[in-house]
């Protein structure tokens, strides 16, 4: 019960600070019937309880990546689709780190998060795969953040 509470009020988390805090980024990318969101944010913002929980380190020089696979349904509301993600992260000197997605399943949401190391305002290019269930296509997405540790 516990653990669901953390995975809840991290997800909760996670988007109340897309919202409000500087630092993190949120965006999204269409394929046709599915779409990738992603969100990028330090450690350091998730409560210790919550880091805790979930199994996440939470300490300056660590990102965080939380990666969701959508489509529509008949009502054009979103609606999450499990799959499979991975991908690597690289600094601007070309030094690549493999990152482990874990899948978190909360009711209906799914996403996947990773963690990677980062230095205070360097930027990270990441190269993502999401491979949606059922589908027969791959979902690259190519982006670029700088974190800043606070």
């Amino acid at each position: 019960m516990m653990i669901t509470q953390a995975r809840t009020l991290l997800l909760t988390l996670t988007t109340a600070l897309l919202l409000i805090a500087g630092p993190a980024q949120a965006d999204r990318k269409d394929f046709g019937d599915y779409q990738v969101h992603w969100s990028v944010l330090p450690s350091t913002f998730l409560a210790p309880e919550v880091a805790e929980a979930n199994n996440l380190q939470r300490s300056q020089g660590i990102g965080i990546v939380n990666i969701s696979i959508m489509t529509e349904d008949e009502n054009g509301q979103p609606q999450p689709v499990s799959g499979q993600v991975e991908g690597q992260v690289s600094n601007d000197i070309q030094q690549v780190k493999f990152m482990a997605f874990r899948r978190i399943q909360e009711g209906d949401a799914v996403y996947f998060i990773a963690q990677y190391p980062y230095q205070s305002g360097e930027l990270m290019t990441f190269n993502i795969t999401a491979r949606p269930s059922g589908a027969d296509k791959e979902l690259p997405i190519r982006f670029a953040h700088t974190l800043f540790s606070d």
